[in-house]
């Protein structure tokens, strides 16, 4: 089985190529324009055996073009399966390639494995009250697979591997892209923190919020997260704190979820986290069901002497 694995951020495609190696001994990366041909050699580092430098004139994505230079790759190298990180651009990418290739798609797996034969691909599915097991019955096979999903492997600065430059030329599409805006963030990215303090309709009021930051601060982690009212319907915070199926996934070391009830959807973004610490004054809260340690308490009582406690242990 040849295996091709693509992402525009080099991070998931660490994390592809160590699902890719669970699949096959064959692994080809691939990245898209000389100026990353430094990620390329970093691709052989964390276990690609093979790394496809596209040497194209496009300065932006497009999924037309996109799609017409995998077309490409996929015949020349005889893919099997492709990878693709499961971020917007590449999930379009995905299923506009699996349109030219008449081949099947499966979007945002969580699992990738091999059963009776068969490649086969599980994701969330009914807001993550249940779970699609889907098989392929022919190849190519295209999957995303978000972020966080699966580790990297170790970094191998010892190993070989093939870097290829290739030329491709593509036919340009009839669309074009006027203008790109870049979206105002506060600087938090919650999907890398370690150490995240989430807060949801628990609290009262937006000046509140600074009982979960107080935390956050003191455990070293100075991230803060919120569930989808916080973010959707009160705008307390912006967009980049919300975790959840329509929001961020994460996976810290230490999740501690204050004032949040444990919604499905929630629950979805976080499902991963090494630790969980629920805070809820009702004992009855769904988030309990998913937590390694629960408080039953005011939030407006255990944040503050939780923060002071950790105060004095950490000195």
């Amino acid at each position: 089985m040849i295996v091709l694995v693509y992402s525009e951020n080099k991070n998931v495609g660490f994390e592809l190529i160590a699902k890719a190696k669970d699949l096959s001994k064959d692994i080809i990366a691939v990245v898209i324009g000389e100026k990353n041909e430094n990620i390329a050699k970093e691709y052989v580092t964390y276990g690609a055996d093979k790394v496809i430098v596209v040497k194209t004139s496009l300065d932006s994505y497009k999924a037309e073009e996109y799609a017409d230079i995998f077309k490409e790759i996929v015949s020349d190298v005889n893919a099997d399966t492709i990878l693709i990180g499961s971020d917007k651009n590449g999930k379009e990418l995905a299923s506009r390639l699996a349109g030219m290739l008449d081949a099947g798609c499966v979007i945002d797996a969580v699992k990738v494995y091999e059963k009776e034969g068969k490649l086969t691909a599980e994701r969330v599915v009914y807001s993550g009250n249940a779970i699609a097991v889907e098989q392929f019955r022919q190849k190519p096979a295209i999957i995303t697979i978000p972020s966080k999903v699966f580790d990297p492997l170790e970094q191998d600065d010892t190993r070989k591997g093939e870097i290829i430059k290739k030329d491709i030329e593509v036919k340009q599409s009839a669309s074009k892209i006027i203008n790109i805006s870049e979206t105002k963030s506060d600087g938090v990215n919650v999907e890398d923190a370690e150490i995240i303090v989430s807060c949801g309709r628990g609290f009262k009021n937006k000046d509140d919020i600074k009982y979960a930051s107080e935390l956050a601060d003191v455990l070293k982690g100075k991230t803060v997260g919120c569930s989808r009212p916080i973010a959707a319907d009160l705008k307390w915070l912006p967009d980049e704190h919300w975790i959840g199926l329509s929001g961020h996934k994460v996976k810290p070391q230490l999740y501690i979820a204050a004032g949040i009830s444990g919604q499905i959807q929630h629950i979805a973004g976080m499902r991963d986290s090494g630790v969980v610490v629920a805070i809820n004054k009702d004992p009855e809260a769904l988030i309990f069901n998913s937590a390694d340690y629960g408080i039953v308490g005011d939030l407006y009582s255990v944040l503050p002497k939780l923060t002071d406690a950790l105060k004095k242990k950490m000195g």
